[in-house]
């Protein structure tokens, strides 16, 4: 007879199969390794079983304990499959962006989810990674995989999905793309490839609100540009310690509208019924490979989970239609504003350092109400007329401080497609402007008066 003893030993082996469609005109082999097809669906049962074997190695869990581990659904899957196999108890974290989908699915399986606000600082207490911390101090014989900082998270890519990909290609692979979230996918698996072949490519596919790409590139971590944004499983507002930069080479960044459309793509047009970040790390790598690409390259996107994740998002038309990632939308983006204005006009802004005096006279010379301040390339705060008037009659001396004593924190980012009413709401008292990064680097700022005239155009 032929059988496994438990559904945890059919983890790994994932198929690699071909695109055709969306991948047309793209010279070279396009070739997607499909994750959902391990029981719990997505790439990280492979982390689950490796970061808790070696957990019970080092003695760190012991019979009947407890794992916890902050998780956007996917990681907390593959631990509740390895807890069912070896009687544990789990307690997952989850961020409350994360798909109702995806907490039911967990709570099938016999986890407990506490759900955590998003829009707050990593190691403010309400974050989903502080109330994981919290419930391991608390909780005896309890275990806090931590899938961002535990090595055995890179080290279930080294020893099975790098050495897969090389196998089933048979060392024919030129390029890797991969979402970089954890860092263990895209890392583990690029360390493994690199040491067969030292020339392979490894493509790191990030989203925009996320600190991947800027700190690889500049090595600069900027919190004033992180922002919330919908795409789930990928991007981050930490740098995890399973991310090796060394590793990868390049950085592409992919909007959540460019990310859902894809996904749907991929199932209509493919037949890979994935979720969101596939998307992401499939629309990413194409426009890589657009440009790089040549014939008889072969490039190996992974695609980490399954679509019955996102039934109610991505995969539904009236979500897609809300947020204007559909054609019939009714609000405009901040794409479609900045587009409006015929080209692209270089943002204003007035170092730290510069007096206030010299500051009110940037106001007068360009008839603006607000700009932001910076340091070198760094958004560093915000000042407003308002502000500064205030401070003159307080204190007339402040003219000759430097802007950096008065400012405000600097204007949030948000993303290119974000639509109106999203921007609106986060335009208030506190914040009075909004800043966006477009594809190609270029900060643009939008005001009030930008969103007054969206509405009423």
């Amino acid at each position: 007879m032929n059988y496994y003893n438990h559904i945890v030993e059919t983890i790994g082996n994932t198929p690699l199969v071909k695109l055709n469609k969306v991948s047309a005109g793209i010279k070279g082999t396009i070739l997607v390794k499909v994750e959902y097809m391990n029981p719990g669906n997505s790439v990280k049962d492979r982390i689950a079983l490796k970061m808790i074997e070696d957990a019970e190695k080092e003695g760190l869990l012991k019979p009947g304990g407890t794992i916890i581990e902050g998780t956007s659904g996917n990681t907390g899957m593959g631990l509740a499959l390895v807890a069912i196999a070896k009687g544990y108890r789990c307690i997952f974290t989850m961020a409350d962006k994360q798909s109702q989908e995806k907490i039911d699915i967990l709570r099938a399986v016999g986890a407990e989810v506490v759900v955590c606000p998003t829009n707050v600082e990593p190691d403010d207490p309400r974050s989903y990674y502080s109330v994981a911390k919290k419930l391991n101090k608390e909780i005896p014989n309890s275990l806090y995989p931590n899938q961002y900082d535990n090595l055995s998270n890179y080290k279930a890519h080294y020893e099975s999905t790098g050495p897969e990909i090389w196998k089933d290609t048979a060392g024919k692979i030129t390029h890797y793309a991969a979402g970089v979230g954890t860092g263990g996918t895209i890392s583990g698996t690029s360390k493994y490839l690199k040491e067969q072949k030292a020339d392979i490519v490894t493509v790191g596919i990030d989203t925009y609100g996320s600190v991947f790409k800027k700190y690889k590139e500049t090595g600069i971590f900027d919190p004033n540009e992180v922002y919330p944004y919908l795409t789930e499983g990928i991007g981050e507002d930490i740098l995890p310690k399973n991310v090796d930069f060394s590793t990868i080479d390049h950085f592409v960044k992919v909007t959540d509208k460019d990310a859902a459309i894809m996904t749907r793509r991929l199932a209509r047009e493919e037949g890979l019924f994935v979720g969101w970040s596939c998307g992401s790390a499939a629309y990413g790598a194409l426009e890589y490979a657009k440009e790089h690409l040549k014939d008889g390259d072969v490039m190996v996107i992974i695609l980490p989970d399954h679509g019955t994740r996102y039934l109610g998002k991505v995969y539904n038309d009236a979500w897609m239609r809300n947020h204007g990632f559909l054609e019939e939308r009714t609000f405009a983006t901040a794409r479609d504003i900045i587009k409006r204005r015929n080209g692209y006009t270089k943002l204003t802004t007035v170092n730290k350092n510069m007096k206030v005096g010299d500051v009110i006279g940037v106001f007068n010379i360009d008839g603006i109400s607000q700009l932001p301040v910076a340091d070198k390339d760094h958004f560093v705060g915000s000042v407003h007329e308002t502000k500064l008037l205030n401070s003159l009659i307080q204190d007339p001396s402040i003219k000759d401080k430097p802007v950096s004593e008065v400012m405000d924190p600097s204007f949030q980012f948000v993303g290119m497609d974000n639509t109106v009413d999203v921007l609106s709401s986060l335009i208030n008292k506190d914040n009075k402007a909004l800043l966006v990064r477009d594809e190609t680097n270029k900060v643009h700022i939008i005001t009030e008066h930008d969103l007054l005239m969206a509405l009423t155009r």
